[in-house]
Parts: C-alpha cells; structure tokens; sequence
C-alpha cells in the first residue's frame, strides 16, 4: 500500500511512502486486540482500594454487656460486622491488577489496530515539521489545512519533540505520540492516524518480525 505524502499547508508534496504489507495489511486478529487493551487497562487500575474488617476498627476490646439473662443476642466486640460502626465483611483490599502479555501478542494487536485503520482509509502521511517552541495556533492551522479539524486524531511523531507534545496538548481532539510508543488503545481510539513521514519507518523498524 502507497500513500501519499501531504505538506503542512495540505497540498501534495509529489512524494508517496510505502506501507509495509505485514504490518498494515494483516488479517486483524480480535482476539489480540482484546487482550491487549484489557491489558493497557487494567495496567491503569491504582488497586488502592480498601476498607477496615473488624480486627482494624478501634475499640471494642470489651464485651458490651454481659452473656446471659439480658434477653439480647450474645455479643463479644462492638466493633463486630452487624453492629453499626463495626468492621466490613468482603469488602475490598488493595492487590495488583496487572495482566502481563508477551512481546508477541502486543506487536500482534498493535498490527491489527493498524491494518485496521489502513482498510478504512484512516491513515493520513505528512512531511516532518517541527515547531522553534511550543505554539498551539500553530498546530491548529496545520490540522485545518489537512482537514481534520473536529475529528478525533492522533498524531505519531518519528522522535521525541516536546515543543510538538506541548503544542497539541491543548487541542481537545488531537493527541501526539512516538511512533513507537504508541500503544492498540492510543491507535483504535481516534479516528485518524496522521503519521510524520520518518515516523513510518519507525512504525516498520518497531513492529518488524
């Protein structure tokens, strides 16, 4: 597959890249994708979770009231499940999330997530730019010229460029990535891939067999 290669100011620049055909034109596999996402999700989770059972509330060292002849229900601790202030029962403890996947199965679903967005016509090449500091406006009117304004866009950089981060940060719809540091979520949850022309081959050297 061949793409064209677009200018900042969205006319062609005559140049086309090739897309490596095992990369963007693999047969999706779901079930890769699947895993990979819950993986990236769960991987968010804090686990800090937790409530008191009845050994950590304080208080309740005496037995309230004596065991028999008061006509109550015998009772140890105050501090018991099913008296009110008393100690959870199940509840929640903190524990890991994670769930680890092999090297193999990322590079699989970060494949498909691309194939996918190649089948649908949702990959955009633009010619390296960079930016002498950080300017939003600057970003703006490069995303009006290749008209994505209003869609939902991620915006893979061939190398770390800080003063481009900052600049599309404060964009609502635009996100920026390394090439090779984007993960099947970042790629399935935007509308369009709009990749820097050294950033291709960064994507082939990355995800390469």
């Amino acid at each position: 597959m061949e793409l064209e290669v677009y200018k900042k100011d969205g006319s062609m620049s005559g140049e086309k890249v090739k897309l490596a055909p095992e990369i963007f034109e693999i047969t999706p596999n779901d079930h890769a994708i699947y895993q990979a996402i819950r993986s990236i999700q769960a991987n968010k989770r804090q686990g800090t979770h937790k409530v008191k059972p009845r050994n950590e509330v304080r208080g309740g060292g005496k037995k309230p009231f004596r065991q028999k002849k008061t006509g109550r229900a015998r009772a140890g601790s105050t501090r018991s499940p099913v008296w009110v202030g008393g100690g959870s029962i199940f509840g929640p403890h903190p524990h890991d999330y994670v769930v680890k996947l092999s090297a193999k199965v990322r590079a699989l679903a970060r494949k498909s997530a691309l194939s996918y967005k190649a089948k649908d016509s949702a990959i955009m090449v633009v010619e390296d730019f960079s930016l002498d500091a950080p300017k939003t406006k600057e970003i703006a009117i490069v995303l009006k010229a290749l008209a994505l304004n209003g869609k939902k866009t991620l915006f893979l950089t061939g190398k770390t460029d800080r003063a481009l981060f900052k600049s599309g940060r404060n964009i609502a719809k635009l996100n920026v990535r390394e090439a090779d540091k984007a993960s099947t979520f970042d790629i399935l949850n935007n509308q369009v891939l709009l990749i820097q022309k050294s950033a291709v081959e960064v994507l082939h050297n990355s995800l390469k067999n």
